[in-house]
This record gives C-alpha cells, sequence and structure tokens, in this order.
C-alpha cells in the first residue's frame, strides 16, 4: 500500500497549509499476493483483476513501508460499512474501523472496478472486506457521480483529505519555529534604504545572500524570538520566529534589495528573509518509527500552553534519531510530582496516555508534529513515544 501524493504547502508566511494526505493514499497495493484473490461482502463477491503498480514518481520520498504480521486490531463497535460525509478525514474514517487509525495504508485494499480508487468522495460507501481471511477495508461502492460515464463532476480537489488543512492553517498563520541550523543559513536584512533606521511598509530594504530569484519573487519578514531550548540536554535547537511582515524582490544581487509590501511591525538589521511559499511534495505512509523515541513536545506552534487536535507542535527528536515523514508517536502528559502525606517524600505519578502525533517535517534535531487525537490537555514538555 502506499500513500498517495500529499502536497504540505506550508507559506512560511504560513498563511496556508495544504496537507492533503490523500489515500488519497494508496496509488497501489503492495502485497502483490493479493492480486487476483476473492474479496467478499456481506452483498458483494468482486474479484480483483492483474494491475500493473502505479510506480511513485522519479525523486518522491519513499519510505520503507513495515509490515504487520499480526492482525490490525478493529475499533469496538465498529461499522461493516460507513458511507463518506462531506467534511470527513482520512483519520477520521480510519478511526471509524481501526483501533489504531495508522495502521490504514496496511489494510487497505484498492477496488480496481472504481474509477480512481485511490481517492474517496462524500457518498462512497467503505466497507470490511475478507481476502484470504484476512480483513481489509475497501471503497465498495462508489457515489453516484462516480457511476456516471459522463466526465467526472467533482473536482479532484474535493476529494477527501487526511487532515483539515484550513485548522492547520489557522495555527502555523500564527508563528514559526526555526531549527538553529536553518536560521543561520538563511538570508537577513542587512540595510535599510535611505535615512531609516527601521523599515516599514513602503521601504526598501537591503539583504544579503538571497538566491537569484526572479524580480517580483515574493517572501516573508521574520523575526527570531525567543531561543528553543531543548530540555533533555539544554542545548539551543532553535528559535520561534515572528512574522512581521511581506516583500517583494525589485532588484537581484548581493546585496539584493526588496520592497516591503506589508508590516506588523517594524523590519530590522538581522530580520530573516524566507520564501512566501515553499512546496513540498511528500509520499509518506503513518507508521511506527522503526526506531525508538523517547522524547518531548518543546513547542505549539501559536504560542498556546495547552494542545489540542490539529494543532502543530515541536519536538526535541528528528533525524538524527530516526524519526521520518509519517511516523506516529503516541503523547504521554507528564505525571505529577506530589508528596507523599503518608511516608514523607515527593512521588512523581506515572504518565498518562493523551493523544497521538503524526509527523510531518524533520531536520537534524527537532520535527514538526501534527496532533491528530487529544484524549486530554496535552502541554509543553509531554513526552512522545513509540505507541503500544
Amino acid at each position: 500500500m502506499s500513500l498517495n501524493k500529499i502536497c504540505l504547502k506550508i507559506g512560511l508566511r504560513l498563511t496556508a497549509v495544504m496537507l492533503a494526505a490523500t489515500l488519497a493514499g494508496c496509488s497501489s497495493n503492495p502485497s502483490s499476493d493479493d492480486y487476483g484473490s476473492t474479496v467478499s461482502t456481506a452483498s458483494t463477491t468482486q474479484s480483483r483483476s492483474n494491475a500493473s503498480a502505479a510506480g511513485a514518481q522519479s525523486g518522491e520520498y519513499q519510505p520503507v513501508l513495515v509490515r504487520i504480521n499480526e492482525p490490525v486490531p478493529l475499533a469496538e463497535g465498529h461499522p461493516n460499512e460507513y458511507v463518506v460525509q462531506v467534511g470527513d478525514t482520512l483519520w477520521d474514517i480510519a478511526a471509524t474501523f481501526l483501533k489504531d487509525p495508522w495502521f490504514w495504508p496496511e489494510i487497505w485494499y484498492v477496488n480496481p472496478d472504481i474509477e480512481n480508487p485511490h481517492l474517496i468522495y462524500p457518498g462512497d460507501v467503505i466497507g470490511l472486506v475478507y481476502i484470504d481471511g484476512q480483513t481489509r477495508i475497501s471503497n465498495i461502492r462508489a457515489s453516484t457521480y462516480r457511476l456516471s460515464p459522463q466526465a467526472r463532476v467533482t473536482p479532484l480537489a474535493q476529494a477527501i483529505t487526511s487532515i483539515p488543512y484550513e485548522d492547520v492553517a489557522a495555527f502555523l498563520s500564527s508563528g514559526v519555529v526555526l531549527e538553529k541550523s536553518q536560521a543561520d543559513g538563511l538570508p537577513y536584512i542587512l540595510e535599510t534604504r535611505g535615512e531609516h533606521m527601521i523599515a516599514a511598509a513602503g521601504n526598501e530594504v537591503y539583504v544579503r545572500d538571497l538566491p537569484a530569484d526572479e524580480v517580483g519573487t515574493r517572501y516573508s519578514v521574520i523575526h527570531i524570538g525567543d531561543p528553543l531550548i531543548d530540555p533533555d540536554d539544554n542545548l539551543l535547537v532553535g528559535y520561534h520566529g515572528h512574522l512581521i511582515g511581506e516583500g517583494r524582490l525589485r532588484r537581484g544581487g548581493d546585496p539584493a534589495t526588496v520592497a516591503l509590501t506589508s508590516t506588523s511591525q517594524e523590519a530590522k538589521t538581522g530580520d530573516l528573509i524566507i520564501p512566501e511559499t515553499v512546496d513540498m511534495p511528500l509520499n509518506f505512509y503513518p507508521r511506527t518509527p522503526s526506531r525508538n523515541i523517547d522524547g518531548r513536545i518543546i513547542a505549539v506552534v501559536g504560542g498556546v500552553t495547552q494542545i489540542g487536535q490539529y494543532m502543530v507542535v515541536v519536538m526535541n527528536r528528528g533525524s538524527n534519531e530516526g524519526l521520518a515523514l509519517g511516523d506516529v508517536l503516541t503523547v504521554f502528559q507528564a505525571g505529577k510530582v506530589i508528596k507523599d502525606s503518608v511516608k514523607g517524600g515527593k512521588v512523581k505519578l506515572p504518565d498518562e496516555m493523551a493523544g497521538t502525533v503524526m509527523i510531518f517535517k524533520t531536520y537534524d534535531r527537532i520535527s514538526y508534529g501534527l496532533i491528530m487525537e487529544a484524549t486530554q490537555a496535552i502541554h509543553i514538555h509531554d513526552a512522545v513515544r513509540n505507541p503500544t
């Protein structure tokens, strides 16, 4: 199984994020022995035709899918069929059937009788099927318009996405976290043009180390805020950033000239310049990490103290520890240290499961994750570990 192309569009102005993971996801089922198997439901028997797997595009991220050997536990009270509703997400649909939604791509069965079976639309019927005694999930009946011989009416963009990316954008628009090495290598404001100590909308600034972009290219201006310290070793791993304005390239070179088009506060020497949008086509599978992870949440984008579903968090573990795109971790609410009123002294209470986070961007020492489930309030310094 593969997850189809996810376009995670992070505007580093951070006003839009497209985390459109579609099983939108499966370009094919890698279990070649499934082809030709008999599929049965309570009302339907389908034969799967031989088909060649659709290969991933050259250059795309291709993680290793870890196959599971044990049956995937189903959710308590799961239905046999579910009609997809407007506003559903793939994660929600997966959680309807599975105890652990991230196992969805492991048991997804591509139905060759449905046009574009890798995408799920409102009105489609998702149901449990059985292949050689194994429980699988499949799109068993497409909605009416998909069965029509006419050209598809519903745009591709209306396919069910992994998460409601509008919700994510609302949080990402309020801030950014930069890894130290990333911040150290970004272009920066050298000087304000003219007799100005600071710059605002309508002014021009000189910028060092700007790539040779086309005139008119848009940028965001980021002011470096508080340092981000890893609580485990007290080392500086990054910075909180604050979006303070936008600008357009007026003249290339080193220094280049950027005209500020809008500002929420004054831009100063040393403020960073980053592209307004960065498109990162990602192709990843929700899965458990390949190595044991024991880290902590060290920041939340947006500056809130209590963290809930679909908020973006930063963790103090990254690619150096083996984290990869799509890895799923369990969040544990840190147990309080209390006084033992009977024997005296202090006792730390156990950490309690509080939610699930999925990694969508990694650096050497930190990673971005999206809170997919929150069963309790999640806080800064709560632990993240492999699912159990």
